[in-house]
């Protein structure tokens, strides 16, 4: 029998819940969209008061403390968010059974690896933001042994926000080179190859065909962020021999950022759904929704 109840989507206003809000649309699965105006993660109450609400089959959390860089002094509010907002949603859930797909990060992970971090490998942030993110995680493993679903994703693209694609597109208009970062790798996503996923996921878990745990949503493939841009670069027309290759020490930020953040994907097997294809694949057929966003956006 098919679930007609609807999943509700938090994070409703950001670039990875409007591809969810989209592919659930295609889906014809009824959704609730809560953006931070509707739902109060940090607030138990709210929390338990809307999942009441709606009844939902499924919560997916996008909502997030994602400012890397402003956590690192304000890690305490970036924790009520991914911390302890995880963990009412994680409450809720249990109370009523639901399912919960919570979205996580690489930077859980310290950033030292030479070969793909599996889903089970060792954890280790290195920030405050990896910090709040695996308190996040461990609170809905916990309370979800059998319903909690752990996504890490990393490097993040789409139309719908901003990003560093959409960045580059700016930059590109107005610099004759651009000085990037070679020693930092990872693999750009699109958001909406990690929406499919989700969604899939969240399928899964209602049919009783994908077990609970932790997920790698990321790009299959690897690269630094010097070759996403001279990939960028191409897609545009435009020469990647404007784009130099610099190191992290050029541009220091209060985060430290992780110079190995590859993900493994063997865990999406065990659900019976393929990984996420090749970043370059996907970037070639995202590119021209973010270039014409971005254009409309910027004109000059």
């Amino acid at each position: 029998m098919t679930d007609t109840r609807p999943w509700l989507v938090t994070g409703a206003g950001g670039m990875l819940a409007r591809d969810v809000l989209a592919r659930l649309a295609v889906a014809g699965i009824p959704a609730v969209a809560v953006a931070r105006a509707d739902l109060d993660i940090t607030a138990p109450e709210a929390v338990r008061a809307a999942l009441a609400a709606h009844r939902p089959a499924v919560v997916v959390n996008c909502a997030a403390w994602t400012a890397v860089d402003d956590a690192e002094s304000r890690e305490a509010e970036a924790l009520r968010v991914n911390g302890d907002g995880a963990r009412h949603l994680a409450e809720a859930c249990a109370a009523d059974g639901t399912v919960l797909l919570q979205v996580s990060t690489d930077y859980v992970f310290p950033g030292d690896a030479d070969a793909p971090y599996a889903e089970d490998a060792p954890t280790g942030p290195r920030g405050a933001y990896g910090r709040t993110k695996l308190a996040g995680e461990r609170a809905v493993l916990a309370a979800l042994p059998e319903t909690g679903y752990v996504v890490r994703t990393a490097w993040l693209y789409g139309a719908g926000g901003g990003n560093f694609v959409r960045t580059m597109i700016r930059l590109e208009g107005v610099k004759d080179t651009l000085d990037v970062v070679d020693d930092q790798r990872g693999q750009p996503t699109w958001t909406a190859d990690l929406a499919d996923r989700l969604v899939r996921l969240g399928l899964g878990a209602l049919a009783g065909t994908a077990p609970a745990g932790v997920y790698h949503g990321t790009s299959s493939g690897e690269t630094t962020w010097y070759g996403f841009t001279r990939a960028i670069f191409e897609l545009l027309g435009a020469d990647p021999a404007r784009v130099r290759p610099t190191t992290s020490e050029a541009f220091v930020r209060p985060a430290p950022r992780p110079a190995y953040s590859v993900l493994g994907h063997d865990r999406w097997a065990t659900a019976g759904i393929e990984p996420i294809r090749d970043w370059h694949a996907a970037l070639t057929e995202a590119f021209p929704e973010i270039h014409r966003a971005q254009t409309k956006e910027d004109p000059a």
